[in-house]
């Protein structure tokens, strides 16, 4: 009967010399990386994250400029120095029909501390605040244990699930194994979870009943190709409509093709080289029993060997840009001082030999093969430059998965690692990769190299609740130069992030490095 309407329905209006609406298509996106879980509050990870912000929705949405945006909250405001209100959307509906409600909140906020085995967990973007009231459906007071004026930008990054579907007998409700399942995985955003078949592909359908307008795309199907060649190639040949991370040796190839649209945009990725500054050895030999990373002068010497500027041009090709800070300027919290370590590999020899080790020693660098830009030839550039200062260097690239279980047990003394600034200012890397480890206070929640200053972690937790905006950011830039002058890490470059897209596909380039659906577009 469907087929017999519209028929003659069509005919009907193409006689009279009008256009019919265009259906919705399928888009077909290919991955640089695996998706490691579909749980929302697993792993604070950029790949996983914007498939969690396609499935559910957050109170506060950030465009592709990180600038805060009405989501499931219309809106909010402080009522006094630890009060925040906000006024949530109203008719909103899960992908299960059920409404979204104040108790939906309560249950994802409360839900990031209950997830366990985090490697990376969203416990710092929701313990600003001591408790959250429902005044009523539709409106929620974050009662803050201090000033919070971040509290909106941390917000934005926790994704609001059901709790009716995601409601289980375990403290966090549904578990992270039910949720990879596709058990319980309702949300509000614009696509439907349909399937996922690890390392094959991952299938969304729109959500016709999104709040924020039907999507464009009646089916998103993401694929994970690490291989550079295998994706470009299938993007050439029209297998997909959209590649993340072109690598950068195609570039040129692909700019001067007709066929093709580059997207690109500075990030907000800081890619580093983390030190492990624990006791003992840390897994270097031959140091009698001593970490020689802890000394500041050895960090500083493995910083001065490397060649940064040679890292850009002849291995990223343009795609990084050599960085003295944990964000590109003007970001907020920036230093406008801030300069890449100059390359000085026999001033780095000197240190070396001042701190006790003339002869260097040996060290294994960890890094992923296909998570980042070029990631295993940066590692191996390295490499080469710290064992030219003796530093006799071995390399551990491995993929993604691997690398992180790796890293998150320890096992590398050094580890070549990135980190996306969530919230697109300082306070996020201050407090995720350098401030002491404290779970309570959501602090360290990334930070791998166990280094750890008392100093420093008082002036983050000063600036997190500095209201002003000016003495914030002074905080902020005080807490960055702390940090760096004492080697905590060592930055190497900000990753310039590109989408590469059939012809007639357009996309609005994320600095968050998300690739979205939504940003989509058929010109």
């Amino acid at each position: 009967m469907a087929i017999s309407v519209w028929k003659p329905l069509a005919a009907a209006v193409l006689a009279l010399g009008l256009s019919l609406p265009v259906q919705a298509q399928e888009l077909r996106i290919g991955l640089s990386g695996e998706l490691n879980s579909l749980d929302p509050h697993y792993f604070n990870l950029t790949i996983n994250n914007q498939i969690a912000y396609s499935i559910f929705g957050t109170l506060i949405q950030q465009d592709e400029t990180q600038k805060l945006t009405p989501g499931l909250a219309e809106s909010w405001k402080t009522l006094d120095d630890t009060t925040w209100e906000f006024r949530l959307r109203k008719g909103v509906r899960f992908h299960d029909g059920s409404p979204f409600t104040a108790a939906d909140v309560v249950f994802s906020m409360a839900r990031t501390a209950k997830v366990p085995n985090s490697p990376s967990p969203f416990t710092l973007f929701a313990r600003a605040f001591s408790d959250v009231k429902v005044i009523d459906d539709h409106t929620i007071h974050f009662i803050t244990r201090a000033p919070a004026p971040l509290l909106p930008n941390d917000l934005s990054r926790v994704a609001i699930m059901s709790s009716k579907a995601a409601k289980a007998d375990v403290a966090e409700g549904m578990t992270t194994e039910a949720l990879n399942k596709g058990e319980g995985l309702v949300g509000t955003g614009p696509y439907k979870f349909v399937e996922w078949t690890r390392g094959n592909r991952l299938v969304l359908a729109a959500n016709p009943d999104y709040w924020g307008g039907k999507p464009a795309w009646s089916q998103v199907i993401y694929r994970p190709m690490s291989n550079d060649a295998a994706r470009v190639a299938a993007l050439l040949a029209g297998d997909v409509d959209m590649i993340e991370n072109p690598p950068p040796a195609d570039m040129k190839k692909l700019r001067e093709n007709p066929t093709v649209k580059i997207s690109d945009v500075v990030s907000n990725r800081l890619i580093y080289i983390s030190l492990d500054q624990s006791e003992p050895t840390a897994g270097i030999p031959d140091t009698e029993g001593k970490n020689p990373l802890r000394d500041v002068r050895v960090r500083k010497a493995l910083s001065m060997a490397i060649n940064r500027e040679a890292i850009a041009s002849r291995i990223m090709e343009g795609l990084g840009k050599p960085s003295g800070d944990f964000l590109p300027s003007p970001m907020f919290g920036t230093r406008k001082d801030a300069r890449p370590e100059a390359y000085n590999p026999d001033a780095a020899k000197k240190l070396l030999a001042d701190a006790g080790y003339p002869n260097g020693f040996t060290i294994t660098l960890g890094s992923p093969n296909n998570r980042y830009i070029n990631d295993s030839e940066v590692a191996q550039a390295v490499a080469s430059q710290w064992t030219r200062i003796g530093v006799k260097t071995k390399v551990d690239a491995v993929n993604a998965t691997v690398f992180f279980k790796n890293r998150d047990e320890f096992k590398y003394s050094a580890g070549l690692v990135g980190w996306a600034a969530g919230t697109g200012e300082m306070s996020n890397p201050l407090r995720s990769i350098v401030a002491t480890v404290n779970r309570d206070k959501g602090f360290g929640a990334a930070n791998k190299t166990r280094y750890s200053n008392a100093a420093l972690d008082a002036v983050i937790e000063e600036a997190l609740h500095t209201v002003d905006a000016g003495k914030r950011e002074l905080l902020l830039q005080q807490g960055s130069k702390m940090a760096l002058d004492d080697q905590a890490l060592i930055p190497l470059h900000i990753e310039v992030t590109s989408w590469a897209l059939r012809k007639g596909f357009s996309y609005r380039a994320r600095a968050d490095q998300y690739t979205l659906a939504n940003g989509v577009s058929k010109d």
